[in-house]
């Protein structure tokens, strides 16, 4: 069940009636669960949270730690321990033992367990009835690794030979349930040592704790059969002692195709002086912040602003390395990208904003007036001054458009940009006003002694971060991250934006529209194409009708938009696809802001 990757729905955490309904059902599905046990798996004061599926597959977890309960079908008749909560809990499943090691590496690759792979006690084969609840265990080990559903009761199985499938396995040690464990719990060393004793792929990577930070993105349809028998586990053993988390996956792949390019477009002479260099943590630290301050100079425009960490560095840093270089933030102090994000977050440089779910920090915002960034000057290399001629050669004869967002102070944030000298009536970009919030931490004093990425907060502070937003009776807090502190500032001022066409310039409040292109069919069977929202991007409608008409050589009308304002456009034919290109490559829309709906495809 748990071996294709399906995105989650939703990600919420369990409300009072909800937790205690999860408890009663967990006490009527497994009659050997005590209350002390229950409050084991769900401690009282803890988080639990659930994860939706679109198959419909629940999962139930401590919040930031591990899954310990799965419903198959989200009615809580079909739900599972998962492997954590056995180890917790041993005694909450019956279990079949393996006759040997050897058999747990099937079941760890995801076959299901057969009857001539159980160990049969003395007294005869455990009593048990179609469809229950049973886990798997190794000998002389009380942990168990997988856990499944029984296929046939043992009077059925005796009468069969002993032959035959004994459990439908839901869950087993390593699959990707198991490694959606944000902080994995692992038995204690008498637990393990037997596991690995009898099973040594069991013990990779493992000496006494793991930490693997995964993706809530685990779900295989729910109706999908696993009949094949035995399934190979090298990739599993991969995934078992990589011990890193997709994170690092992602950052490590960037990084070697950014090498692997250099490797193919240069020559032998360049691969072998790049391997001769070795580079040490202090100086790929410096480095990094070299590359990043050489990037925010360059490349990275406030309008490309919010952008995702992934594409900061492969887009950004990388290109700006020094020729014949490899830069790995494995080799650094960092280690993550993540890390070293949020590090130069602290420091006011930049804001950056971490999604949970995604599990990848976002950069939202530059401080262009630091001290840092003031001081550096950047190079001008050849890549540069290319690519500078040849957007000049590819807007010849466009206009340019320019998309920013910026901010104005609200009335909570307006007793900041008093105490500092600042305009409360002017409009900001994100970078500007991160900048001010931190001239009034510096004016005021406000970094924590004992940690310099803290912010201790005053009442003024508190009131233009938090007023409102904290629920009757709870408490403010007392101070806040660095790295958290541009974007929640930026968050609680008025959102504008500002759209540039060559010499014409417009302010409006709100996010910009976007533009809406829609083909449908008419009576006769023909298509026509509709848009609207390019007012939005200071296009003309009469001008723009004009032009299509003699760009796909039809005819095109304006009409009114019915109930709201502005005007739409009408094209005979159905040129969506077209339209769409020619808003982009002749008026340099960005993608994201168009949408386009297709009517006639059935």
């Amino acid at each position: 069940m748990f071996k294709k990757l399906i995105e989650a729905k939703t990600h919420q955490r369990l409300s009072g009636a909800d937790r205690k309904k999860l408890k009663r059902t967990i006490r009527d599905r497994f009659p050997n669960a005590s209350e002390t046990d229950i409050d084991i798996l769900i401690p009282p004061k803890v988080e639990i949270t659930v994860a939706k599926y679109p198959n419909r597959v629940l999962v139930y977890g401590i919040e930031n730690d591990v899954p310990i309960f799965f419903d198959v079908d989200g009615r809580g008749s079909q739900i599972f321990p998962s492997v954590y909560a056995l180890w917790k809990v041993p005694e909450l499943l019956p279990a079949f033992v393996l006759k040997g090691g050897e058999v747990s590496h099937y079941i760890i690759g995801g076959a299901d367990l057969m009857y001539p792979g159980i160990s049969i006690p003395p007294e005869g084969l455990p009593s048990h009835s179609v469809g229950e609840s049973w886990a798997v265990k190794v000998p002389g080990n009380q942990a168990p690794i997988a856990v499944g559903t029984t296929t046939m009761s043992s009077s059925e199985a005796v009468k069969a030979g002993l032959r035959g499938k004994a459990l439908k396995i839901c869950h087993y040690y390593h699959d990707l349930l198991w490694e959606s464990a944000e902080k994995c719990y692992v038995p204690n060393a008498g637990f393990l040592d037997d596991l690995v004793l009898e099973d040594p792929s069991l013990s990779s990577g493992c000496d006494g704790a793991y930490s693997f930070e995964g993706e809530a993105s685990i779900m295989e349809e729910s109706g999908a059969n696993n009949d094949t028998g035995v399934v190979a586990d090298a990739k599993d053993d991969h995934v078992s002692n990589s011990n890193i988390g997709e994170n690092d996956l992602n950052e490590q792949v960037i990084a070697d195709v950014q090498d692997l390019k250099l490797t193919e477009d240069g020559d032998q002479s360049n691969v072998d002086s790049e391997q001769r260099l070795i580079l040490s943590v202090e100086d790929v630290d410096t480095l990094l912040d070299k590359c990043l301050l050489q990037a925010l100079h360059t490349t990275v425009k406030d309008k490309d602003l919010p952008m995702p960490g992934s594409t900061l560095w492969s887009s950004h840093v990388l290109p700006c390395r020094p020729e014949g270089i490899t830069l790995d933030i494995k080799k650094s102090s960092y280690k993550k990208l993540s890390k070293w994000l949020q590090s130069k977050s602290s420091t006011g440089l930049i804001s950056v904003k971490e999604d949970k779910h995604k599990k990848e920090t976002t950069l939202v915002a530059v401080n262009r007036k630091h001290a840092d960034y003031a001081s550096f000057k950047p190079e001008k290399r050849k890549a540069e001054k290319i690519e500078q001629v040849i957007n000049q050669t590819a807007n010849e004869g466009q206009v340019i458009l320019e998309v920013e967002e910026i901010f104005k102070p609200s009335v909570h944030v307006n007793p900041i940009f008093a105490s500092v000298g600042a305009e409360t009536g002017k409009l900001f970009s994100a970078s500007e006003a991160t900048d001010i919030v931190f001239q009034y931490i510096e004016k005021e004093n406000l970094v924590k002694p004992t940690n310099k990425s803290i912010v201790v907060l005053d009442a003024i502070l508190c009131d233009a971060l938090f007023k409102g937003t904290v629920k009757k009776g709870a408490t403010y807090p007392t101070e806040i991250h660095k790295k958290d502190l541009g974007s929640t500032f930026v968050n609680r001022m008025q959102a504008h934006h500002r759209v540039t066409r060559g010499t014409e310039s417009a302010v409006r409040k709100g996010g910009l529209k976007t533009i809406q292109i829609l083909t449908e069919r008419r009576q006769g069977n023909k298509k026509v194409t509709k848009f609207s929202g390019f007012e939005s991007f200071l296009i003309h409608a009469d001008a723009l009708a004009s032009e299509l008409q003699k760009k796909f050589a039809c005819s095109t009308s304006v009409a009114e938009l019915p109930g709201k304002k502005g005007h739409e456009v009408l094209v005979q034919g159905g040129v969506i696809d077209d339209l769409a290109k020619h808003l982009v490559q002749q008026y340099g829309i960005p993608k994201k802001y168009i949408e386009v709906f297709d009517k006639t495809k059935r």
